[in-house]
């Protein structure tokens, strides 16, 4: 691996990993704060380099190595509802006095926990639920910066109907690290994105409808919203996003990029929304879990985010088998992506203290313990519908008409 990856580019690497952290702040980082190294054992090449890269600048880096496959199925398989729902002890703290986490996924099997009950993986979820609204409420004030990229597998590269070297050099291409300064690059990504951000807020839109072949999708984004960017929370992340008012969410979705959730795949799944409610799902496969999770509360048949990448941005041009690539598939013809489930807050245009449950439920954002992506990468024309009856296309073959 360490042939695939060269130390030069687990530096360049690590170098926008922590960019992407600090873009998500307000002040820059100060001596001996503490920054928070979650990975999978394969990913150790990077995570090594990244607590170089840390020392060197004088903060704390805390090293927090993943469960195993192996470890993970003891747990779901073997332990008893007090292990699978048991939060150890220090690790809320560690997190409540952290600047910053930097996630690693670099699995060293894939799908091999599609056998194991939904449940019991929901289960120990929820046992960690107050902990994870908690890490969500320190990123939504500023107080946490949260990145996620991955790291290349064999695993991964097979999923994808890659060779490992063909993976690699796929995934470096998507970071940019085939470029002479990445870091640099990434301004340049989340400045354009800004920039587009900024225009679809600036438009009083009333509704949104989404064409494609397959699709016939339209919704209203909400009162009290803003257009998000690439912010940071993820390498790569070209995409710019909203989340619409949940209840208005209504037509045809069809996701055609396979998606991995919770260790299994399901491909071909065709939404009918109505007046904000999946009504309707099918897949062509992995259908009977498809139904499952959208029982899973109350917000799981409803929409939390829609997202938009355009073809000019993104490299990401093959199904990498790892939802942060895949939902910012560039292609031929860009993509967009919904999510099932849990709104993404960001995107509220008021104080984050405002944000009440009583008050998210009079704005129409979706409250869920899901949210997962489904990526659409069919050419598309998306217009908008403005408040002084003008319709505007906004997205067009793969593309912002900014």
């Amino acid at each position: 691996m360490t042939k695939l990856f060269p130390y030069e580019d687990l530096r360049q690497y690590s170098e926008v990993l922590i960019g992407a952290l600090e873009q998500q702040r307000e002040n820059p980082f100060e001596n001996r704060d503490i920054i928070i190294i979650k990975y999978d054992n394969l990913a150790f090449p990077l995570a090594e380099a990244l607590f170089a890269l840390l020392i060197e600048k004088h903060l704390h880096p805390v090293m927090e190595t993943a469960l195993t496959t192996a470890m993970k199925a003891e747990l779901y398989i073997n332990s008893s509802y007090g292990q699978l729902t048991f939060f150890p002890p220090g690790k809320k703290e560690l997190y409540d006095t952290a600047r910053g986490v930097i996630r690693i996924h670099a699995p060293e099997e894939v799908g091999t926990m599609s056998k194991i009950a939904p449940l019991s993986i929901m289960a120990n979820k929820k046992g960690s639920n107050q902990f994870r609204q908690r890490i969500e409420k320190r990123k939504l004030h500023g107080s946490l910066a949260w990145t996620e990229c991955v790291y290349p597998t064999q695993a991964l590269a097979d999923k994808s109907g890659l060779s490992l070297e063909e993976y690699t050099t796929k995934m470096m291409r998507a970071c940019y690290l085939n470029m002479p300064s990445p870091a640099n690059e990434w301004k340049k990504i989340s400045a354009k994105t800004s920039e587009i951000a900024n225009w679809l807020s600036s438009m009083d839109i009333k509704t949104i409808r989404v064409q494609s072949e397959l699709c016939d999708l339209y919704f209203a984004p909400g009162e009290n919203r803003q257009w998000q960017s690439s912010n940071g929370g993820n390498i790569p992340s070209y995409e710019v996003y909203i989340s619409p008012d949940c209840r208005t969410v209504n037509g045809y979705y069809f996701a055609d990029i396979p998606s991995l959730y919770m260790d299994r795949m399901i491909y071909g799944i065709n939404l009918e929304f109505s007046d904000g409610i999946a009504v309707r799902a099918t897949a062509m496969g992995g259908e009977k879990f498809l139904l499952d999770q959208l029982r899973a509360d109350g917000g799981a048949r409803r929409v939390g985010e829609f997202s938009l990448t355009d073809s000019r941005l993104s490299r990401v041009d093959h199904f990498m088998s790892q939802t942060i690539m895949d939902e910012n598939f560039g292609g031929q013809f860009g993509s967009c992506h919904i999510a099932l489930g849990q709104s993404l807050l960001e995107t509220f245009s008021g104080p984050p203290e405002m944000l009440d449950k009583p008050f998210m439920d009079a704005l129409g954002f979706n409250t869920s313990t899901l949210h997962w992506d489904l990526v659409n990468t069919e050419d598309k024309t998306i217009i908008a519908n403005l408040a002084d009856g003008k319709r505007k296309t906004i997205y067009e073959k793969g593309n912002f008409k900014i």
